[in-house]
């Protein structure tokens, strides 16, 4: 209906309302019609609530009738849904199992509400904890100091970028590459034919012109220098062990040697040391020079002339010459009999202790003259052997200070109940004095030193890595001392960098080594992998949470997130052999060809497909190669091949694989094999027909027996689909598509008279050929089982529609 018909039957229905007689008309007045107006509001009014009116309105806009409605839901109750059970009697059987059914269908639902309620809040807080879980991840390592917080070590997803290593700039600095140099050269070799770490480090730290760095290696390289631990037991079992206190000693006293070296060789004059170069004429020089201010010498005693002996002898000790000591004794103080004995003692025992007895003789001597003991170093001297807690005036740096409590240790026991034990003295400077009293913040290579001489190399590695400064010092000062077995790790490498475990003695502490490697790695790793292996090499002795080798895991990490795997792993020759590469040299630790695979799985899991077919191809794992190609040549196989598409990548992955198989015999499942050597043929058939090669498309079809060229292949191409693979199946329409669309273009030449006048005799045989090609390809296509798009059936009858 139009609106000029509309129109017309409106003016029709005006003119039939004014002309009736039945009725008449009545003109109301603005007053009357106010009037009705109120008479209506207030019948509508008295009769329901404002909500109704609205809703009325709202619904009655809709074309809804809500007083039916209203009726409707009168009628509903709830009472029969929710009312209580009736009581029922004993006898009253019907009613006894009315009541059970209600009762199990009431509980059913009440448990269902119940679980999925339950249910409910676990997976909320399973997300949040996961939300909480990545969060802490992110946060530990972008901050290298310390949390006592448990955290995930799993690594997250992130973008990543192509790495073409050799147009990347190296990343490593000048001492890093020293360091990583070392590294290399320590890996390259077998542990009988190489020095240690310790060693290596220390030689190549003199190159750095760094006075500081090269201390802290002196201090390391001694405290290093103890008896082997077995590698089958915990660090934390021999961390107490006095060997560290005797070596934290020796570095003291050979520092304070060198010190009083330097000392007198800037005041040659004044010493007048003369041509003796023994300790003896170092030491009485050195006391005379110390000496010369006359307030030093309030207070000493025993004087001999202008000799004064115990502050030879207190230096003497103090550089660790206890021969010079001894000699100091017998010249000037023959009466002090004990302290000689204790010299002695320390002289010819093999363990540098002196005996209980003299000890004890020598602790009652200074408690019972300790009053009358003016001379500072005459005090210090008697403390020292007898094992006396002393706050000696004598500590003019916290060296000397560390020296005397060394000294004064005798049992380094954790279950000795005696004060002068090594973890007291560990405690004391971890604890009770820290990083706020050495100032640590603006002298952070000082308290390290404090902190590694008296055996806490995991807090003295972890505050150091704090700063940018010496957080490549602090990495390799902790590979060289754990490949010595010194370093106590936690038991589970998803802990945070340092830990206390609540089963070590105290103020034990725990570093974890695997996450100290891995942050300092991953700034480098994209633009020196190589470097990054070895690096990772050293945690091989460790697992992952999933039980993995965390070196493998860590190789693994490593190529799918920089997609570096040919300058790791190599790249297969045509010869069928895989190049060399960085993984070579540590194939005694890991099955490269399991690498490899695991490596090609974690592609696949992400949907790089492309990468997955190469790293199982170098693992030589031919099934799994070909199932990847099959999948990825399944959708693009049909298209038209452009410079630098998939499609172009795919051909020449395929070309390569399939002339290498075809000289080796493999292990392979028949059908896969065969999808393989189907998508080849069928990727030269698009390629010609792409080329407009219509002759030589059809030849190469012909091979694969799935499209018929004749009437009579029919059944026999549809007793073939159904013997094909899927991913071949996928593509079925576009090859019908374009089998059809060559013949249809071969119908138009030879019906425009395109061809030769010599063959119009037998034109009229060629057109009904090419359309019995035609029928054959549309019978085809209706008799298989397989649902196609729904446009091509029409599209390959249409063709064929127009070459009759």
């Amino acid at each position: 209906m139009d609106f000029t018909t509309l129109m017309q039957q409106a003016q029709k229905l005006v003119n039939d309302t004014q002309n009736t007689d039945d009725l008449p008309r009545v003109e109301r007045s603005m007053p009357q019609i106010l009037k009705a107006t109120n008479e209506l509001h207030s019948r509508v009014t008295s009769s329901s609530s404002a909500q109704d009116i609205q809703a009325y309105v709202l619904l009655g806009s809709k074309g809804i009738d809500l007083p039916k409605i209203s009726k409707n839901l009168e009628t509903l109750s709830a009472r029969k849904t929710f009312e209580t059970l009736d009581p029922v009697y004993d006898t009253d059987i019907h009613s006894f199992l009315k009541n059970e059914k209600e009762n199990a269908i009431l509980s059913i639902i009440q448990d269902v509400n119940k679980s999925s309620i339950e249910n409910s809040q676990a997976q909320k807080w399973d997300h949040i904890m996961n939300e909480w879980n990545m969060e802490k991840v992110k946060l530990m390592n972008a901050l290298v100091g310390p949390s006592q917080n448990w955290i995930d070590f799993r690594k997250l997803p992130e973008q990543t970028i192509l790495n073409e290593t050799s147009g990347i700039k190296s990343s490593l600095n000048s001492i890093q590459m020293a360091y990583a140099k070392e590294v290399t050269e320590y890996n390259r070799f077998d542990r009988a034919m190489r020095s240690s770490l310790v060693e290596k480090f220390t030689n190549v730290a003199q190159s750095f012109n760094d006075k500081k760095t090269l201390e802290m290696w002196e201090i390391i390289k001694f405290m290093s220098n103890v008896r082997p631990i077995p590698k089958n037991q915990d660090p934390a079992k021999h961390r107490f062990n006095s060997e560290f206190v005797d070596q934290a000693k020796k570095y003291l006293e050979k520092h304070f040697r060198v010190f009083m070296q330097t000392v007198i060789s800037e005041h040659l004059k004044e010493t007048q040391r003369g041509g003796d170069p023994s300790n003896y004429k170092l030491i009485e020089a050195f006391v005379n020079l110390k000496l010369r201010n006359p307030n030093e010498l309030i207070g000493l005693q025993d004087r001999r002339d202008n000799f004064f002996p115990w502050p030879n002898v207190f230096y003497s000790m103090r550089c660790g010459d206890n021969k010079s000591a001894l000699k100091c004794l017998e010249n000037n103080l023959q009466d002090q009999k004990d302290i000689i004995t204790a010299i002695e003692e320390l002289l010819k025992s093999a363990d540098g202790k002196i005996s209980v007895k003299i000890k004890s003789q020598i602790k009652m001597q200074y408690k019972q003259h300790k009053i009358r003991m003016s001379d500072p170093y005459k005090r210090a001297v008697y403390a020292i052997l007898g094992s006396c807690s002393e706050q000696s005036e004598l500590n003019s740096s916290f060296e000397d200070y560390l020296w005397m409590q060394l000294y004064l240790i005798s049992n380094v026991s954790t279950d000795s109940n005696d004060k002068l034990t090594l973890p007291a003295l560990q405690r004391t400077i971890l604890e009770q004095y820290g990083e706020k009293y050495f100032k640590a913040d603006e002298q952070p290579q000082r308290y390290f030193e404090v902190l590694a001489l008296t055996g806490q190399f995991e807090a003295g590695i972890e505050f150091l890595s704090r700063f940018e400064r010496y957080r490549t010092h602090a990495v390799h000062f902790a590979l060289a001392l754990n490949e010595l077995h010194l370093i106590t790790t936690p038991r589970n490498i998803q802990e945070p960098l340092i830990i206390v475990d609540i089963e070590d003695p105290k103020p034990l502490r725990r570093l974890n080594i695997a996450r100290l490697i891995m942050l300092y790695v991953e700034k480098f790793e994209i633009s020196d992998p190589g470097e990054a292996l070895q690096y990772y090499y050293f945690l091989r002795h460790l697992t992952d949470s999933n039980g993995k080798n965390l070196f493998l895991s860590c190789v693994t990490d490593l190529v799918v997130e920089n997609l570096n795997y040919e300058l790791i792993f190599g790249k297969m020759q045509p010869s069928g052999i895989r190049s060399r590469a960085f993984i070579d040299q540590f194939d005694n630790v890991i099955n490269i060809q399991s690498a490899c695979n695991g490596i090609a799985d974690e592609f696949v899991k992400k949907g790089l497909f492309e990468d997955a077919i190469k790293m199982y191809d170098l693992a030589e794992n031919p099934e799994q190669t070909l199932r990847y190609i099959i999948t990825l040549l399944s959708q693009v196989v049909h298209q038209q091949t452009k410079p630098g598409s998939m499609k172009e990548r795919l051909q020449t992955i395929s070309l390569e694989i399939s002339e290498r198989y075809r000289s080796k015999e493999i292990t392979c499942d028949p059908q896969i094999m065969k999808t393989f050597n189907t998508l080849k043929i069928l990727m030269q058939f698009f390629q010609h027909y792409h080329d407009n090669k219509h002759e030589e498309a059809l030849e190469i079809l012909a091979q694969t027996k799935l499209v018929p060229l004749h009437m009579k292949d029919v059944d026999v191409c549809v007793q073939n689909f159904k013997k094909t693979g899927g991913e071949v199946c996928k593509i079925l329409p576009d090859i019908l598509l374009s089998t059809m669309d060559i013949i249809y273009k071969k119908y138009t030449t030879i019906k425009n008279k395109e061809i030769s006048r010599f063959n119009e005799g037998n034109s009229d045989d060629k057109l009904k050929f090419l359309r019995e090609q035609a029928k054959g390809i549309t019978v085809m296509a209706a008799s298989i089982y397989f649902r196609m798009p729904s446009d091509t059936n029409s599209r390959l009858i249409q063709t064929e529609i127009l070459m009759h």
